[in-house]
């Protein structure tokens, strides 16, 4: 186990240097100055100069590039156009991020299991197909139409919840749980129809297998066969799926928070790109990188322990 792991948190080291040579490089060759679009209309050769100082821009790329790195590795993230530090503004969106995402798996990944296992147990019934076809329409629409849609119902018909997730100064989540209800259903929905069709094409696949069809022949009740051999093999590669969509989540937020205004990573990346703040995009799409990376690592290890002949691989 441990030269599984050594393995894989050397790549994830490798595919972390090669994303960060890659959003640099990205924001590097961006047109545009990015001093003179932050002043605008103030600016001037002095303060211009001034503030591509303070930003660093005046260094050569490959040595921004190193000092950016070395800083982030050390826990440094350098400080955003507004003048603040970026490594106090990061943590509080990425809990709010978190705390979105948290809140969508603890309703998606358990509501999904338990439906996807029943409908893979009784394919080809009615509840089945419906649960099939609610799914297949939920995963196609676009996040921000399901989005809409549950404005328009939950706000603005039945004036359940507010609209959008706008706080004022000093107003935290924790103290406004209402603000999550709407982006969490949002996520819920995409990844809770995900989840079902997996479960459910794992466990007709586990069904069919000869395995199962003679415990089944020798008289073992159906709750028996499905808890004791089709879950622990239709679960493996679930599990692995699920893992992934943790980084899916983080990536998917951009549109969910922007749409909701809601105060996380997704839509601090929106607002750096916006500004162009550079220092701010950089270090909020490598944080959002190194969630992804280390949520597959989390599958990874999940898998491996789950299943020991990858851990032999």
């Amino acid at each position: 186990m441990a030269r599984f792991l050594i393995v894989r948190v050397a790549l994830i080291v490798v595919t972390l240097l090669a994303v960060s040579v890659a959003i640099f490089s990205l924001i590097e060759f961006a047109p545009g100055d990015a001093a003179t679009v932050i002043l605008g209309q103030a600016a001037t050769p002095e303060n211009t100069k001034a503030l591509r100082e303070r930003m660093g821009l005046d260094m050569p790329p490959y040595e921004r590039y190193l000092t950016w790195v070395a800083g982030a590795v050390q826990g440094n993230l350098g400080i955003a156009a507004s003048g603040k530090e970026i490594s106090g503004i990061v943590p509080g969106r990425l809990f709010n991020s978190s705390l979105l995402a948290v809140g969508a798996f603890l309703i998606a990944v358990p509501l999904g299991l338990a439906m996807g296992v029943l409908v893979g147990v009784k394919s080809d019934t009615l509840i089945d197909r419906f649960l099939t076809l609610g799914g297949l329409v939920t995963i196609s629409l676009p996040e921000f139409v399901t989005g809409i849609i549950l404005v328009l119902v939950l706000s603005s018909t039945l004036g359940w919840l507010p609209s959008s997730s706008i706080m004022l100064p000093g107003e935290t989540i924790i103290g406004n749980p209402q603000v999550l209800v709407m982006p969490i259903l949002t996520v819920t929905g995409a990844l809770f129809a995900y989840i079902l069709r997996m479960a459910r094409a794992n466990v007709i696949e586990v069904m069919e297998s000869n395995y199962v069809r003679t415990a089944i022949l020798k008289g073992l009740p159906m709750r028996t066969v499905v808890m004791r051999h089709v879950l622990p093999n239709a679960m493996l590669p679930t599990i692995t799926v699920i893992a992934n969509n943790v980084g899916w989540l983080f990536g998917g937020l951009i549109i969910i928070e922007n749409l909701f205004a809601y105060p996380g990573m997704g839509s601090l990346l929106i607002q750096a790109i916006n500004a162009r703040d550079i220092r701010l995009l950089q270090s909020t799409a490598m944080v959002i990188a190194a969630v992804y990376a280390f949520s597959n690592l989390a599958a990874d290890l999940t898998y491996g322990w789950l299943n020991p002949r990858v851990r032999l691989a």
